[in-house]
């Protein structure tokens, strides 16, 4: 055959989503070898390195020979009209036969810089070189994998003085297995995303489908995966590169908003990573001055929701949550995440921190992300951090898709094992049995879950408050805020108006709450003084849910199983169901207990094993240190002694619980010791009898003057005082030492007195003020239905 130039129309440019550019014409001198392998590179690559991969990184469709030159091979002599031809259709032939292509090693002029000299080669030449990607500190994290097994096969073309590329040498051989026609769109030169291509995809993804549901369209558009040209990889690249451009244009509109509203008000917070005046950002972050306050109230566990950074939204988009008394969400902060990368996540916790007052949550809940893991401990060293676990949930039946077909009661043995297991033993014994049972012990992602366990299953977590009141089902805390906002089809410009809709709702939600809360009474189930109690501190919700435990006691039988000193152990079950027993502990002086199910600990609600516990000790009231501030009507007030100021009633009722309960435990001792042999009960029988005297005598002249180890006791504290008085009016005389010790007891009866008077002016001081605080409550909450009603009528 005649040497014949070739002309094709390849149209290179930008555009593909895979791998690196085959040309390397700005690196000068010999032998430059370009580091393309077959595997798709992570995503965090494929992302930075947007100018296509091999030789069919055009904008446009690759070229195929047609008709005569179907099955057209390279031969020594053939000519092209470019270098750049010359590499099409040496790509194109390697679709056709199986293999991809790169770009090896270029010569220039000494003359005038120009290549004259190329040498395509397949993609397996030469081998990896293990220490080019290794420093002295540390090795790369996720090496990619080795594909280049030293293969021959190559095309080298040089230029001549006409101009034209002609091929001056041709190597056929490969030393490793060709890859079929059904797989060749894998290979890294042979994955381009065509013209009309990313037109679909630029129509689906502005309707808000995700990247995988958009490759179904697209193989069932070609007739077949091999026939899209590319994968689900470079389609997820295409889109956030897309995301990436449209963002650029939109972060000025962030800026600006972000100005005003600083400009309205100086403790509105924003603060942005990079340079905001050459529009060179990383990440943005802002919190309005509600949200800085509401993290005063309920920081203690915070959501950082990144529910948004994924492909199903266009926005990248993660805010901070909390959950108030009510058991609301509620807003601590807003990010825009722009970049990704560790150093973002850390410059974000910090910076959030910062407009916080600096002070950590005692736990936090992220996504399952190994780079936001990682810049939380470095940020929040000392807060328990939890993942969350329904994302784990809905990422499981992602990766294992092939067990939930084959097996339909996976999904429920699964969600069982996590969040039914009432002890860490009882949780390990489920896991071996469940990938033992579904032959899933060698998963490698499943393993990884396992590894983690301590961070996402309950039974590990039970120790820390996450302010969820239920350890199994899902919790409001869980619940996106902008939830029914901010959908996938949302932009930057409708951001903002759905932003401040979202806010206006929530709180126009928790207005409405606390006007229930403060407006309405429940209606309360049992005789209890500690539902009553509760009914007058907790907010509606939290009251129902304490009543559902209080209600629960009734089902349950406490027996004491062991008694150590001050501690008792109460075993507590359902009649008949000591297999399933709840064990508490309680500290009968400290009026302090704590139950093997941890609810208290991780709800900051008494659980109705400790309540149970409670009724056979005659607890009748909650000690103040198991109500928290956060759960009750007033967790907003600036009053900070209401929490002491108990009625008259309550603290009566506490205080003989506490005497009820100290005798009974002293008595069941002396009991335990007087049984002992006949001797001892008689001596016991005799005490007894004595001390029932001394008390009938104590209970008979209780209110009458009474001296117990010589000082007086009562009323005649009062008329110590008054002979005190009357000494005062008499000439002084010398006192004997008798003398000065009574004056001085009598001054102290007085002292105690007086104490007593300021402590029941105090209590109705605090009473007062807890008056005025709820009334305070009550006109804003009237001030903003008033608003609400006005804004309606409009």
């Amino acid at each position: 055959m005649d040497p014949a130039v070739l002309e094709f129309d390849i149209g290179l440019g930008g555009g593909g989503s895979s791998g690196r550019d085959g040309d390397d014409d700005a690196n000068i001198g010999l032998d430059v070898d370009e580091d393309m392998d077959d595997s798709p590179a992570p995503s965090s690559v494929l992302a930075s390195n947007n100018n296509g991969g091999g030789f069919g990184s055009g904008g446009s469709d690759f070229y195929l020979p047609e008709g005569d030159l179907l099955d057209l091979e390279p031969y020594e002599g053939m000519e092209f009209e470019s270098e750049e031809a010359a590499k099409a259709f040496y790509n194109s032939y390697a679709r056709r036969v199986g293999f991809s292509t790169r770009v090896s090693s270029s010569r220039r002029s000494r003359r005038d810089g120009a290549i004259i000299q190329r040498q395509f080669v397949c993609a397996k030449e030469g081998f990896r070189n293990l220490n080019e990607k290794r420093t002295k500190d540390r090795e790369i994290k996720r090496p990619r994998t080795i594909t280049r097994v030293g293969c021959k096969a190559s095309l080298s073309v040089k230029m001549r003085d006409s101009g034209k590329w002609v091929v001056s040498g041709f190597l056929r051989a490969h030393n490793h297995e060709l890859v079929p026609p059904d797989q060749v769109h894998c290979l890294r030169s042979h994955r381009q995303i065509s013209g009309p291509a990313k037109t679909l995809i630029d129509t689906l993804q502005a309707a808000g489908m995700g990247p995988r549901r958009i490759m179904s369209a697209l193989i069932k558009e070609y007739g077949g995966i091999s026939k899209v040209g590319f994968t689900e990889v470079d389609c997820r690249n295409y889109m956030r590169n897309n995301r990436q451009r449209s963002l650029e244009g939109d972060i000025q509109l962030l800026l600006d908003y972000l100005r005003q509203m600083q400009a309205e008000n100086a403790n509105f917070f924003y603060a942005v990573q990079g340079d905001e005046d050459q529009a060179l950002i990383s990440n943005v972050f802002w919190a309005d001055p509600k949200s800085r306050m509401n993290y005063t109230y309920f920081g203690d566990t915070v959501t950082f929701d990144t529910t948004y950074r994924s492909n199903r939204y266009r926005l990248p988009f993660a805010p901070f949550t909390g959950v108030n008394h009510h058991g609301q969400p509620v807003l601590f902060g807003c990010a825009f995440l722009i970049n990704e990368s560790e150093a973002s996540f850390v410059w974000l916790f910090k910076t959030w921190l910062t407009a916080m007052s600096g002070r950590p949550p005692v736990s936090i809940t992220t996504d399952h992300d190994a780079v936001i893991q990682s810049a939380v401990m470095q940020v929040f060293p000392e807060t328990r951090h939890r993942f969350c676990k329904w994302h784990i949930f809905k990422k499981c039946q992602e990766k294992l898709s092939h067990v939930f077909l084959k097996h339909p009661t996976f999904e429920a043995d699964f969600h069982k094992c996590v969040n039914l297991p009432e002890s860490i033993e009882e949780f390990e014994s489920c896991w071996l049995s469940l990938v033992d049972r579904y032959e899933l012990r060698d998963h490698e992602w499943l393993q990884m879950l396992y590894n983690d366990r301590r961070q996402w299953v309950p039974v590990y977590l039970r120790d820390t408050f996450f302010a969820e009141m239920s350890i199994t089902q899902r919790s409001d805390s869980m619940n996106s805020y902008f939830d029914g906002f901010v959908n996938a089809s949302t932009n930057l410009n409708q951001f903002f108006k759905l932003y401040e809709k979202a806010l206006e709702s929530r709180n126009e939600k928790e207005v409405k709450a606390d006007y229930d809360t403060m407006n309405t009474s429940p209606a309360l189930k049992t005789p209890s003084p500690m539902e009553k109690q509760a009914s007058e501190l907790y907010t509606r919700k939290l009251f129902t849910r304490f009543q559902e435990e209080l209600v629960g006691t009734l089902t349950l039988m406490a027996s004491k199983s062991d008694d150590d000193a001050d501690i008792i152990t109460y075993q507590v079950a359902k009649f008949g169901e000591d297999h399933k027993s709840y064990y508490v502990k309680f500290n009968v002086l400290e009026m302090k207990a704590t139950c093997s199910c941890q609810m208290f600990e991780f709800s900051g609600l008494l659980c109705r094993h400790v309540l149970a516990v409670f009724r056979v000790t005659n607890v009748l009231t909650l000690p103040s240190h198991y109500i928290l501030k956060r759960w009750t009507r007033n967790a907003r007030s600036s009053v900070i002694l209401e929490e002491r100021a108990s009625d008259v009633y309550t603290n009566y009722l506490e205080s003989h619980t506490v005497r009820y309960n100290t005798l009974r435990h002293e008595a069941l001792k002396f009991v335990d010791e007087g049984s002992k042999s006949l001797d001892t009960y008689n001596m016991a029988i005799v005490a007894l009898q004595e001390a029932a005297e001394r008390v009938a005598l104590a209970s008979k002249n209780e209110g009458r003057p009474m001296m117990v180890n010589g000082r007086i006791r009562g009323d005649s504290a009062r008329k110590a005082s008054r002979t005190n008085t009357i000494n005062h009016k008499m000439p002084s005389q010398p006192l004997s030492e008798d003398d000065m010790d009574k004056k001085i007891r009598e001054l102290t009866n007085e002292l105690e007195y007086a104490s007593r008077k300021c402590e029941v002016y105090r209590a109705n001081l605090l009473s007062v003020l807890k008056d005025i605080e709820d009334h305070k409550l009550q006109l804003s909450i009237k001030v903003q239905n008033i608003k609400i009603s006005m804004k309606d009528g409009l």
